[in-house]
């Protein structure tokens, strides 16, 4: 905002002029100068601080989504398997036993599959634990039998597991709840670390915009202090106070969740890629896939659109209390 000389009878032709005086009704605001210049260094400073922070945010926030939505996906993928174990007994035929398993299974209501693992694929799954061209014939492997549950579910596991345990010998079943429990509260805590972490990064965003708010205001001291004492309103300063910095704080905003986006985008394609190697199905199997999809993009949509208002707002509040104390 300027301080411009209006026309007066005194700028007439001919008409005397003092040099170094103004008349009453001289001095008029130029409605098209920002009272914050647009364009300064602590300007571009604070853009580069929110995009780094909304980027910061942006990640976190994209990963705890992949987390949480592949802990979805494993829980739903146990709860529809159990596996019975049948234990290598003495005076017993552990084939026999596994075939009992089997139907007993098969016949229960709400069970949709049995699979029989025989005792070749049973050493197959040791391998990566005990190596290869071990002999194991002489070790007491247990027999599984993978159980797929229907959709809809309705298996009564109490009745199934005493089904089980009366006519089968060295039997057990495992539902795999230990493993859902665990699932589930890895999931809480990577959901908590990330909430702990993006509220960090607002914090640290709030403290970098007081200090470029005062920094303003303080480059603009002489300006406001008139404005305030010839009766501007508070609200009208500190609008144009947060005009302004809503404007940075978009620019950063979009800047870091633009960044964000295109690292989802580069860790999807390096993802696929890595399809049927080792190392990609091994991430596949931890995180599912790095697609954020429709709802992850949004969500960093709003999180930057989010951190500028937050910008805006800390920017006129701050001018508030100033223009409070100068009273």
């Amino acid at each position: 905002m300027a301080l411009v000389k209006r026309p007066s009878r005194d700028d007439a032709p001919g008409a005397a002029q003092t040099p170094g005086r103004s008349t009453p009704g001289e001095l008029a605001l130029r409605k098209d100068m920002p009272l914050v210049p647009i364009s300064s260094i602590a300007g571009r400073a604070l853009v580069t601080v929110i995009a780094i922070m909304t980027f910061l945010g942006s990640l976190t926030a994209g990963s705890a989504i992949l987390i949480a939505g592949a802990s979805r996906d494993w829980s739903q993928s146990v709860s529809r398997e159990m596996t019975i174990q049948v234990r290598p007994m003495a005076g017993h035929d552990i084939d026999a036993e596994v075939a009992k398993a089997a139907a007993i299974a098969r016949a229960t209501p709400g069970v949709a599959d049995a699979t029989v693992f025989d005792k070749t694929e049973a050493e197959r799954l040791l391998e990566p634990w005990l190596g290869q061209g071990l002999d194991m014939a002489e070790l007491p492997i247990p027999r599984l039998i993978v159980i797929r549950l229907r959709d809809e579910g309705g298996a009564d596991l109490a009745a199934f597991r005493k089904a089980l345990t009366d006519a089968v010998s060295g039997v057990s079943l495992d539902d795999h709840h230990l493993w859902l429990a665990r699932l589930a509260t890895m999931a809480n805590t990577v959901v908590v670390v990330a909430v702990l972490i993006f509220l960090l990064v607002l914090a640290a965003m709030g403290l970098a915009v007081a200090f470029a708010t005062r920094g303003a205001m303080s480059g603009n001291q002489e300006i406001v202090g008139v404005l305030h004492f010839v009766g501007a309103e508070d609200r009208f300063i500190a609008r144009e106070f947060q005009k302004h910095f809503l404007r940075l704080g978009l620019k950063g905003g979009l800047i870091g969740g633009g960044l964000a986006c295109l690292m989802f985008v580069a860790a999807g394609l390096v993802q696929s890629w890595m399809v049927a190697t080792p190392g990609g199905d091994q991430l596949e199997a931890l995180f599912g896939s790095f697609t954020l999809g429709l709802k992850g993009y949004l969500a960093i949509l709003a999180i930057a659109v989010g951190i500028a208002f937050a910008t805006g707002i800390t920017s006129r509040t701050i001018v508030f209390r100033h223009l409070q104390a100068l009273e």
